[in-house]
């Protein structure tokens, strides 16, 4: 009679996953066609930066790198008088954005300012002007500040990883529980642990759902409900970023009823690979909806960083089961079977992670060079040197299991495991960090090349309001600063004028004045020459109204 209600209750399951793979499959089926791009730069417009032309354009062109992807009421030409010269819908084609603009508009300067989205989700945001007959004082842009809220911007770094939390903790107890978890011990505790890992990536997919459209758009955490903001929604979720977490989380709905049997005994083999399909094309997802699938090789780059998560998922969770459970309740006849199989898993695990990582980095670094000049190449040498030191304690607890010590004296293995998971959760968050960093063969290369290698960013505090400096690429030549104004409540503040001027007081160079050019009420641009290496001074007034103004210094080292 068992075995009657047994059968039926997997029937069940698989249907119960075919529904769930249903909802993938119309995932993908709504998800659009995007050809392959990644943090796409402003290459040329026309009319060009900066330029007089004698009469009016009827349109104003964008040349972008790499394709982009619109951003609801986010590109917008300003007339020399303040209100909006552009006319209708700009469109899209490629990395080329037309705007078609009022040719009888008014002789002085102009304003464009856009904010557009890249292949792989980022957002890429500037401006420019350009003057029809003659020079005038530039127009202000009364829209809201399209710059991405820093706190949005922390939020996304903290779902990634705690989505990659999640992979270890539902990987490794899947992994064990399926495997080489002995029959007498209690499942309970690896099965909450498991449980707990996918209620952690479902949180982390609907986390970064919900973050991509205040990421998108601009904005605050909870500024999700303002004008423009329904179309920011259905362009994030009918983007292939969107499409890609619709599809992960129909992917986990199928697998919770295939895992639920798992975890309670061990599984029947068809629903074992049943579920190690899921598994599979669930990884899938992260490299879609990232840098990998806008890569020059987008099909490599997907399976390559699928394999690498893959890997990380099985060699991390594994750790953790050891740490947590087996070391502790198994006997040693039981550990004297386990520790070998698990070591070889292990030593497959971490030759694939480092197989993948290194053709990860020949695609994404692209030059040594970028390795040392680059944010991205930063990190990654950072991740690397982690991980070496990671490869080094396991080393030492291979060792300590092929000379059969680990299974009488399960205690130095036990203190191994736990040093490789301490080092492994900073490499997770060094992870988390990379995939919302510009690549470096991007931030080396084209008319933007350093501009994030070298980002130098401070905010200063006044009694009237707090200044956000921003200057890049923090080196020798031209660099660019931005000026982000403030008030008590760390909301935008309103500012009449702004004055900055920058000193470097120790090669006796007085103070050159920074011309500064209002995007938003609260947001300045400005560029500025600075010969020489050093710590150089920046000096910022912001005056709010005829008699309160405010003065502050940013120390910014000169490369």
């Amino acid at each position: 009679m068992s075995g009657m209600t047994v059968a039926p209750r997997r029937w069940a399951a698989r249907l119960a996953a075919a529904a769930g793979l249903l909802v993938t499959v119309v995932a993908l089926l709504i998800a659009p066609a995007t050809s392959a791009s990644a943090h796409a730069v402003l290459e040329s417009s026309s009319p060009a930066a900066s330029s007089i032309v004698p009469s009016g354009p009827s349109e104003v062109v964008l040349t972008f790198s790499e394709s982009v992807r619109k951003v609801p009421d986010k590109i917008r030409v300003i007339a020399p008088d303040g209100s909006r010269a552009d006319r209708g819908e700009p469109s899209f084609s490629g990395g080329v954005v037309t705007i078609p603009v009022d040719p009888a508009g008014a002789r002085g300067t102009y304003l464009v300012s856009f904010r557009v989205i890249s292949a792989d989700s980022h957002p890429v945001s500037g401006a420019f002007t350009y003057s029809v007959g003659a020079p005038s004082t530039p127009p202000v842009d009364s829209g809201t500040d399209s710059r991405a809220n820093p706190v949005v911007e922390t939020a996304v770094k903290v779902a990634r990883f705690l989505g990659y939390a999640g992979l270890v903790l539902l990987v490794g107890p899947a992994l064990v529980l399926a495997a080489l978890w002995p029959r007498r011990l209690s499942r309970r505790g690896p099965t909450r642990l498991a449980w707990i890992g996918l209620g952690l990536v479902a949180f982390a997919t609907l986390a970064d759902l919900w973050l991509q459209v205040p990421y998108t758009a601009g904005g605050g955490l909870f500024d999700v409900t303002g004008e423009g903001f329904g179309s920011v929604f259905g362009s994030v979720f009918g983007s292939a970023f969107g499409a890609a977490h619709l599809v992960r989380l129909g992917l986990l709905a199928a697998s919770v009823f295939l895992l639920r049997p798992l975890l309670a005994r061990p599984a029947g083999r068809a629903d074992a690979i049943i579920l190690a399909v899921l598994g599979g094309a669930a990884l899938l997802t992260w490299p879609l909806a990232g840098h990998p699938a806008a890569s020059p090789a987008p099909a490599v780059s997907v399976v390559v960083d699928a394999v690498h998560l893959g890997s990380m998922a099985v060699w991390l969770g594994g750790l953790l089961m050891l740490a947590v459970f087996l070391l502790r309740q198994a006997d040693e006849r039981e550990l004297g079977a386990i520790l070998p199989i698990w070591s070889r898993w292990a030593a497959l695990a971490v030759s694939a992670l480092l197989l993948a990582g290194t053709v990860q980095a020949l695609i994404e670094v692209a030059t040594p060079q970028a390795l040392f000049d680059t944010t991205y190449g930063r990190l990654l040498l950072a991740k690397i040197g982690l991980f070496a030191l990671v490869i080094g304690v396991a080393a030492y607890s291979r060792q300590l299991v092929r000379s059969r010590v680990a299974a009488q004296r399960p205690a130095p293995v036990r203190r191994a495991v736990l040093v490789e998971l301490a080092v492994t959760v900073v490499v997770l968050a060094v992870s988390a960090t990379l995939v919302q960093t510009t690549p470096a063969r991007t931030a080396a290369a084209g008319p933007s090349a350093g501009a994030e290698s070298g980002l130098f960013s401070t905010r200063l505090s006044s009694p009237l309001l707090s200044v956000e400096v921003e200057v890049s690429p923090a080196e020798r030549g031209n660099n660019s600063v931005h000026l982000y104004a403030y008030d008590k409540d760390n909301k935008p503040q309103l500012v009449a004028e702004w004055k900055a001027t920058a000193a470097l007081p120790s090669a006796g160079i007085e103070p050159i004045e920074v011309p500064l050019l209002r995007l938003t009420d609260s947001h300045a641009y400005g560029d500025v020459s600075l010969p020489a290496a050093g710590d150089w001074e920046i000096k910022i007034t912001a005056r709010t109204t005829d008699i309160d103004q405010a003065t502050v210094t940013a120390t910014v080292p000169i490369r």
